[in-house]
């Protein structure tokens, strides 16, 4: 998928920068977006609640996002498997990343509806997010879908939305969120060391 990233009326300069591509994440990726997040919100992500979803944990498969123009990495975007409460799968959705130089662009909406289209056609049913509700309300996200939902760990509860990709997937939905996607091999390697500890 390409997206235009200047609008019309934009500077002339911006406009020779042409489209950017948002396409799947590679392994070489990783340097480039660990940057442009720590750019974007600095070492204080790593504290933020939703990374206790994503600590040791791989994105839903097909659903870890990036754009370049050109070669540079210009923005990120992940989505990863939870339970929204027992047994009611979801995506949580984050940490979205813009460049500076490319914010108010409209890039981080395409991104978020690149993310929405993919997980939908994964067969995907619902999306959780932290974040402002003003901007992602235009894509559908409530707080009316999370109220009986409780992350693990402190947030302000306007920013805590939902989003039915199929209709009802949220309905009655309450309890923890809690993390489902697969572990990363070092994650994977810590939890069977301690099994083996605790059987010894």
């Amino acid at each position: 998928m390409s997206f235009e990233l200047a609008p019309r009326g934009a500077p002339a300069n911006l406009k020779a920068r042409g489209p950017v591509a948002i396409v799947d994440e590679q392994p070489n990726d990783v340097w480039a977006r660990e940057q442009l997040l720590d750019d974007a919100f600095g070492p204080a992500r790593f504290l933020k609640t939703c990374e206790r979803l994503r600590v040791g944990r791989l994105p839903a498969r097909g659903l870890a996002l990036v754009a370049k123009d050109g070669e540079r990495l210009v923005a990120t975007m992940r989505l990863w498997p939870v339970h929204a409460g027992i047994g009611r799968p979801a995506l949580l959705l984050g940490p979205l990343a813009v460049a500076r130089d490319c914010r108010s662009l409209g890039l981080g909406g395409a991104m978020i509806e690149a993310g929405l289209a993919r997980a939908k056609a994964r067969n995907h049913r619902a999306v959780l997010l932290v974040g402002d509700a003003p901007y992602y309300e235009r894509f559908g996200f409530d707080d009316a879908f999370t109220r009986d939902l409780v992350l693990p760990g402190p947030v302000e509860r306007e920013r805590f939305l939902g989003l039915e990709l199929t209709k009802g997937a949220l309905e009655g939905a309450s309890g923890r969120v809690l993390a489902t996607g697969e572990r990363t091999e070092a994650a994977a390697h810590g939890a069977a060391s301690i099994e083996r500890s605790r059987a010894a």
